[in-house]
């Protein structure tokens, strides 16, 4: 007989092994809730240059860039160029607009497409 098997160690590592792996399935959730708790945060603020000039509103985090809607303008920001304050975001260093704007518009693109799409509905011409 297995010494594995007769001291019983079986069903306290099957346990083991079955709690370790619920456990970072949770922890994972966990995180993904933290990020997504930490991205509301971000929306419906102002956000200002670095010399406090109100540049918009952020209205979206699409992959690591905040959006920001300024006047009629979509403009696209990396996070890692954003420093967040009690009252509102600031944009840290000189925004490029043109970078900024090709960023938001190609966000706008995606997701008005996205909406575009499932207000027509599917082939079988039924509406979503």
């Amino acid at each position: 007989m297995n010494l594995f098997n007769s001291i019983g160690l079986k069903p306290i590592v099957t346990y083991f092994v079955i709690f370790f792996i619920f456990n970072k399935k949770a922890n994972k959730e966990f995180e993904e809730e933290e990020d997504e708790q930490i991205y509301n945060d971000l929306l419906c603020r102002f956000v200002t240059d670095a010399s406090g000039k109100k540049i918009g509103e952020s209205v979206s985090i699409y992959e690591d860039i905040i959006i920001i809607k300024s006047g009629s303008k979509f403009l696209g920001v990396p996070l890692k160029h954003i420093k967040e304050t009690k009252k509102n975001i600031i944009v840290k260093g000189v925004l490029d607009f043109d970078k900024a704007y090709e960023m938001g518009e190609k966000w706008r693109k995606s997701s008005f497409n996205e909406i575009d799409n499932e207000t027509k509905g599917n082939d079988n011409g039924i509406w979503i």
